[in-house]
């Protein structure tokens, strides 16, 4: 699509992809999906990211801006009880689940978002969702979550003497569910990775990026997404911040989510 400022982002990114590689640009590859098709091909491995009402945005879609060009991944929203709009925790973002809950009986990577404190608890307590991630979990061959989705997947049983991370405030919460809490920015042990608050889901996805096609893969992806943090100010790891900070940060998250 063109406007009258110039050529979109795909054009752009669509010739610079052409004359880096010496191939034409005229039109997208054959085995490309078509807009629309939300249907996984055969082969493809599938990632299936929970969304339950009251989620954080970006716990989700830090994770699924790099794995959604992962050659042969397809990425697949899961709504609980209906397909459509969730909700985020601050309740001003709907994103769209493709599925729901029953339309999705496997997966090759479950990654299951935090989210604010009353929609992570109803999640936790679920039982339809607790059974779905059992069920997933018993054929994945990875099992994630981002930020307080490991107290969901704690709530499931399947954090029990794993070592795991979390957001820095949840940490009494996640010892709670019997998992072994360590200090880093994701952490992985046997099929479960587990990544710290919010932003930490994209450190987490280019490492499944990895894991799912090759460094070089995900190597790329970092810079498709230029993923080369630099932020104005230190105060980004608890460790780093003082008390007043501490505070403020809790205070700005609780007082957004519903």
């Amino acid at each position: 699509m063109r406007t009258s400022t110039g050529p979109s982002r795909r054009g752009v990114l669509g010739t610079a992809v052409a004359g880096a590689l010496g191939v034409a640009a005229a039109g997208a590859p054959a085995h490309a999906a078509a807009a629309g098709d939300d249907v996984p091909r055969a082969g493809e491995r599938v990632v299936a990211i929970l969304l339950y009402d009251g989620f954080t945005a970006l716990d989700a879609i830090g994770p699924y801006e790099v794995l959604c060009r992962v050659p042969g991944v397809r990425v697949v929203t899961v709504g609980v009880r209906q397909a459509g709009p969730v909700r985020t925790d601050t309740g001003e973002l709907g994103i769209v689940a493709e599925r729901t809950l029953a339309e999705v009986p496997a997966a090759h990577v479950l990654l299951v978002p935090g989210g604010g404190p009353r929609g992570q608890s109803a999640a936790g307590a679920d039982p339809a969702v607790q059974r779905w991630i059992r069920r997933i979990d018993r054929g994945s061959v990875w099992t994630t979550s981002v930020c307080t989705g490991s107290l969901i997947l704690g709530a499931a049983g399947l954090l029990r003497g794993v070592p795991a991370t979390t957001h820095w405030a949840a940490r009494p919460l996640l010892e709670e569910t019997g998992a072994v809490w360590t200090r880093q920015r994701f952490v992985e042990h046997g099929k479960i990775i587990t990544a710290a608050g919010v932003s930490a889901g994209i450190d987490m996805g280019l490492h499944l990026a990895s894991r799912l096609a090759g460094d070089d893969v995900a190597r790329a992806m970092q810079l498709g997404v230029e993923y080369d943090p630099a932020p104005p100010f230190d105060s980004g790891s608890v460790e780093k911040a003082d008390e007043h900070t501490k505070q403020l940060a809790l205070k700005l998250l609780n007082d957004a989510s519903l």
